[in-house]
Formats: structure tokens, C-alpha cells, sequence
């Protein structure tokens, strides 16, 4: 089995978009908003593709491979630089980045931080790693693996954030 900082982010923004991402529906290509982001991650920085670097990294962790692909990692500093339209679901972002932390801790890379981008807003945001992130992590990686198993999609949340959600047609899709 293996889990992506993804599979962390949609842990945080919905059970149920994060259920049928696991069972192969994506739906991330349809939307105008994932677009926008693709678009302002290459555009809003263009001096940092000559001094840093996009990063794949991947761990095993209790029999489950991690993967994470950081948008921007300045080794030499131990900074990650992940950018983001909006902070609409800070939260999720935030855990991403710890995730990306823990991948690098279970690789050797101690003491490395994270700083959100949000140039659309003009915000950063630094995030750390503590024990008990970890220890929230190791959580999150059962809850997921738990969900992927499972045969029932959870239910709709109605929350604000469905709205511009790429999967929102097919939640909220009537039947007839």
C-alpha cells in the first residue's frame, strides 16, 4: 500500500473526495481551479527554478511506502517551499507540508522547516515538526489505509468548500 501527501491533504479536506480518489476517480483534470494553481506554482517564482529544485521523495513506513513531490526544496537551507492559491483549507496544506517534513526526517534530513506560499494573498506561512506531528501522522496514515480498504464512500459533508471542489458534480449529481 502506499499513501501520498495527497492522500494527507484530502484526509483534511474531505473523507469523501479522498475515498474516491483512493478508488481511482479523479476528477482534478476537469477543474479550472487546480488549473489556476498548476499555473501560478510556474509563474509566481520563476527566479527559484535556477536556485532550487522540485523533489520526489519517498520512505516506508510500517510496511507502506510515503511518497511526497515538494514543489521547492533549498537543500543547502533545508527550507521547503510549497505554493498554494488560496488558504481556504489551510489546515490541509499545513499537514501536507508536515508530511513532506516526515518524509524528509525518515530520510536522514533532520531539522528542515516549511514555508506555505500564498502569493495570491501575499502571506507565508512557516510550519515546523514536532513529536506529536509525527505521532498525528502515524494516525492519519491508519485512518487512510482504513479508508482506501473500505468498500462504503463516505457521505457528502455540504461544507463551503464543495463549491469549488473538482469533485463536486459528481457529489452533488441528482438522480433522476
Amino acid at each position: 500500500m502506499s499513501i501520498t501527501a495527497t492522500h494527507i491533504n484530502y484526509h483534511h479536506v474531505c473523507k469523501r473526495k479522498l475515498w474516491l480518489f483512493c478508488n481511482g476517480i479523479n476528477m482534478e483534470h476537469t477543474s479550472d481551479t487546480v488549473y489556476d494553481g498548476k499555473l501560478l506554482h510556474e509563474t509566481s517564482y520563476p527566479q527559484r527554478n535556477e536556485k532550487h529544485s522540485e523533489l520526489n521523495i519517498q520512505a516506508n513506513h510500517q510496511n507502506i511506502s510515503l511518497f511526497g513531490k515538494i514543489d521547492f526544496y533549498d537543500a543547502r537551507q533545508k527550507i521547503i517551499h510549497e505554493t498554494k492559491r488560496s488558504n481556504k483549507v489551510e489546515k490541509a496544506h499545513e499537514w501536507q507540508v508536515k508530511f513532506y517534513l516526515w518524509l524528509l526526517k525518515l530520510n536522514g534530513i533532520d531539522e528542515a522547516t516549511a514555508t506555505l506560499e500564498y502569493p495570491l494573498l501575499r502571506q507565508t506561512d512557516c510550519v515546523t515538526l514536532t513529536t506529536e506531528d509525527i505521532a498525528q501522522l502515524q494516525t492519519m496514515i491508519e485512518e487512510i489505509s482504513q479508508l482506501k480498504e473500505s468498500e462504503q464512500c463516505p457521505p457528502v459533508i455540504n461544507a463551503k468548500i464543495c463549491k469549488s471542489c473538482s469533485y463536486y458534480e459528481l457529489c452533488y449529481v441528482e438522480e433522476v
